[in-house]
C-alpha cells in the first residue's frame, strides 16, 4: 500500500512565505478562535510542513500576539477612517459607539476575549494586548479632547472618560457572545452614559 505524500510547496520568496503563514494565523484565528492558532494547524491553514512554520516564527507564543495584533488594529483602522468622513466630536463619538456595539464584530470580540484569558500566560501577547488597548484608548480620547476644545463636551479627564468607554464597550461585547442581556438596547444605553461622563443632555449623541 502507497503511503499519501505532502504535496511539495510552491517555492515563494522568504516574504511571500511569511505573509502566506500569517495570513493563515489570522484566517484561523478569526474562523475558529485565537486558540485555534496552532503550529499544525496554522501548517495545514498555509499548506506547509509544520518545520517550515517554525522555520519562519520566532515561536508560537510570538505569531499568536501578532494575529491578535494584525486583527484588532485592523478594527482600529476601520474606526478611525469612519470617523475621519464625519464633522464634529458628537456626531465622531456617537457614530463610534454605535458602530463597536452593532454586533457585527463578534468575530474580533472573542479574539478580545481570549488574548485576554490567554495573556496570563503568555506575556508577549499580554504586551500585544495592553499595546491595542491603549492605541483604543487614544482614539476615543482624542474625540474627547476635540470635543471640549470646541465646547461640546464637558469634562477635565478625557483620558478617564475614553478608559470607562472602552471598559463599557468591551463588557457589553463579551456578554453578547453568550446572548446575555438587552443587545438591542445597548448602544443606547452606553450612549446616555457616556452624555452624562461628558456634561450632555439625554440624547445628545443620539
Amino acid at each position: 500500500m502507497s503511503t499519501p505524500t505532502r504535496a511539495r510547496a510552491a517555492r515563494k520568496s522568504p516574504a511571500e512565505r511569511a505573509d502566506d503563514i500569517a495570513r493563515a494565523a489570522r484566517d484561523l484565528a478569526l474562523e475558529q478562535g485565537l486558540a485555534a492558532v496552532t503550529l499544525r494547524a496554522v501548517a495545514a491553514t498555509a499548506g506547509v510542513a509544520p518545520a517550515l512554520v517554525a522555520h519562519y516564527v520566532p515561536s508560537m507564543e510570538t505569531l499568536i500576539a501578532r494575529t491578535f495584533s494584525t486583527v484588532v488594529a485592523a478594527e482600529i483602522v476601520e474606526i478611525e477612517a469612519l470617523l475621519a468622513t464625519i464633522d464634529g466630536p458628537r456626531a465622531q463619538l456617537g457614530a463610534l459607539i454605535r458602530t463597536v456595539l452593532d454586533g457585527t464584530r463578534d468575530d474580533v470580540t472573542a479574539i478580545w476575549v481570549e488574548g485576554w484569558a490567554m495573556g496570563r500566560r503568555n506575556e508577549t501577547l499580554a504586551q500585544a494586548v495592553r499595546e491595542q488597548m491603549d492605541a483604543w484608548q487614544r482614539v476615543i480620547e482624542e474625540v474627547v479632547e476635540a470635543g471640549v476644545r470646541s465646547g461640546d463636551f464637558e469634562t477635565s479627564d478625557a483620558a478617564g472618560v475614553a478608559w470607562q468607554l472602552l471598559g463599557m464597550v468591551d463588557g457589553l461585547n463579551a456578554q453578547a457572545l453568550v446572548r446575555w442581556g438587552d443587545a438591542a438596547h445597548r448602544g443606547s444605553l452606553t450612549l446616555h452614559a457616556v452624555e452624562g461622563m461628558l456634561g450632555l443632555p439625554r440624547g445628545a449623541l443620539a
